[in-house]
């Protein structure tokens, strides 16, 4: 999640946010891309480790009250994306721009995942599977119709930077269509049963090692091959580092396979390590970890906040907030500063919010509420 939290500094404050991509080979630096490519990561283990918190809360359950919390988690998932993360995001109490992004695509896939929970779980691994390995192949079906697929397939699989109007002065924007990340999801659900206590810790790190080592292998094979997999292919840079830069560069919108199966395989990696550390260790970073949902609300108002005040304090008034900036209306082209800026910003911001997380997961440890499940 602090990792994540990095990216959202940098669309705020890095002086080049505004006008040019990161991972623009042509322009970027090697720090600035992996500034950038470093948070690649953070959205997928997100959405996995979701379908494996839904495993483990649904052991307590009955199918029918698991059924029945899924559904109602994810509405209230995509209720919070459009009330709360938008107003955090754009500080708009109109709601000119409605902007669905990760937390829409944890919710539906909830909704999804609450539907089918009365399935077989090796099935809804083989789900998950297939979602993954194949959804690339609808890639054919937008390329043969120009990229001109309607709003119910951008919702589904192939998404839309574009405003798409749905009331006058009203727009909303589809950064995650939902059907990879519910791909994910159900991964997550399917190997659920592997961190029960039941399983011996020494076959959950078995697993993941060689199934995170499984994607990750897939990934490279099928990145070397360069055809399917991933829309945008890598090619030869001006050096062998930015060729290297080019290799890795995957597609996030939608999450691609290649993109998923490095992802995924190196977060399996890691829990397998993770899995040997005592639980002490890391305890700075655990705090957060722990209240992820109650932390990604507060970061995101938090860096909004210090944007609005630096904008005011550099001189800028209402006449600079031009609405073409969705959502960043408060920041305009000139503004901002350099990685080092970007990156002492980010460590304010996660020492600021440490002792209110840290307070939340104390008081969540403390008190049996059922609304603490929401939250």
């Amino acid at each position: 999640m602090i990792i994540m939290a990095l990216d959202h500094v940098r669309d705020y404050f890095h002086q080049t946010a505004s006008i040019d991509s990161p991972t623009n080979l042509l322009t970027t630096t090697p720090l600035l891309f992996f500034t950038r490519w470093i948070t690649h990561f953070c959205a997928p283990t997100f959405v996995f480790l979701a379908g494996i918190s839904a495993y483990l809360s649904g052991q307590k359950k009955t199918t029918r009250d698991q059924s029945v919390f899924l559904l109602k988690r994810g509405l209230w998932l995509i209720f919070i994306e459009v009330a709360i993360v938008t107003l955090g995001w754009t500080f708009d109490p109109l709601y000119h721009v409605l902007i669905l992004q990760v937390i829409w695509a944890i919710g539906i896939s909830m909704v999804i995942l609450g539907i089918m929970v009365w399935l077989p779980v090796n099935f809804i691994l083989c789900c998950g599977l297939l979602i993954i390995c194949f959804h690339n192949l609808l890639d054919q079906a937008e390329i043969s119709r120009n990229g001109h697929v309607g709003i119910l397939w951008d919702l589904i699989h192939h998404g839309n930077f574009q405003a798409i109007k749905y009331a006058p002065k009203h727009i909303f924007l589809l950064i995650y269509p939902f059907l990879p990340w519910t791909g994910i999801m159900l991964l997550g659900y399917g190997m659920g049963k592997i961190f029960t206590n039941n399983f011996s810790p020494k076959g959950r790190r078995k697993i993941l090692f060689i199934t995170g080592t499984v994607f990750f292998l897939g990934f490279f094979i099928l990145r070397s091959y360069n055809h399917y997999g991933d829309p945008a292919h890598w090619d030869i840079q001006k050096t062998q580092l930015f060729s290297w830069l080019s290799f890795i560069n995957l597609t996030k919108y939608p999450p691609s396979l290649n993109y998923i199966a490095l992802t995924i395989g190196v977060a399996m990696i890691v829990l397998g390590l993770l899995d040997r550390v005592s639980g002490s260790s890391f305890a700075f970073i655990k705090v957060f970890g722990r209240v992820p949902f109650f932390f990604y609300i507060l970061h995101i108002y938090l860096i909004h906040t210090l944007t609005v005040i630096l904008f005011f304090m550099q001189g800028y008034t209402e006449k600079d907030m031009a609405p073409q900036r969705i959502p960043f209306y408060f920041r305009p082209d000139q503004f901002g500063f350099g990685l080092a800026g970007v990156y002492l910003i980010w460590l304010a911001v996660i020492l600021i919010l440490f002792p209110f997380c840290k307070w939340y997961d104390e008081y969540k440890t403390t008190h049996k509420k059922w609304w603490l499940s929401y939250i």
